[in-house]
């Protein structure tokens, strides 16, 4: 298994679509594992693909809060194939948008097609958290966020949190590779 590198928000990257996967092979599998190593450590909740720079229509969940006990979603190609008409108000956050967290109004209950790591053809019918999580992961592979779903005065202001902290960071590691050069010629 490889870690991989989650993209901060705002990126380019995060708002582009998804392509389908042709068939989950052991490259598509081997993705799937990746992403969950991944979400663990960062730790989340879900991750999608194009979050790790692949746009691919490729996703992964996890809600259970045991480590011991973990109940890991993988899909590939989720569709929506129903939603309920009553909704379900959370506190959505993103491994995408570190450390911001808002309202997002969404469909209670969905079934959604997709295929599983063995390539079969599978539904599943959920509702909650599960029901949030993957919607939302579901969002990325067409580029929205869930920021995308608020106030545009709140999303501005998120992103342009986010914008500042990442011109900070670059500055923070040109500064301390600029260190790492002196001393490494002293």
């Amino acid at each position: 298994m490889a870690l991989l590198d989650i993209i901060k928000a705002p990126d380019p990257r995060l708002k582009k679509i998804s392509q389908p996967v042709e068939k989950v092979d052991s490259e598509i599998a081997q993705l799937m594992d990746d992403m969950l190593e991944t979400m663990y450590l960062a730790p989340g909740v879900g991750l999608s693909a194009p979050q790790v720079g692949i746009l691919k229509r490729v996703i992964v969940v996890d809600v259970s809060k045991d480590e011991d006990n973990r109940l890991p979603v993988r899909m590939a190609n989720p569709v929506i194939v129903w939603a309920s008409d009553e909704m379900f108000d959370y506190e959505e956050g993103c491994l995408s948008l570190p450390e911001h967290y808002a309202e997002v109004s969404r469909p209670e209950k969905v079934r959604i097609r997709y295929l599983d790591q063995q390539n079969e053809i599978r539904e599943m019918e959920t509702e909650g958290l599960l029901a949030v999580c993957l919607q939302h992961e579901m969002d990325h592979l067409d580029g929205i966020l869930f920021v995308d779903h608020i106030s545009k005065l709140k999303r501005d202001t998120i992103l342009r949190k986010l914008s500042k902290l990442k011109k900070q960071e670059k500055k923070e590691r040109r500064k301390s590779g600029s260190r790492q050069k002196v001393a490494a010629s002293a």
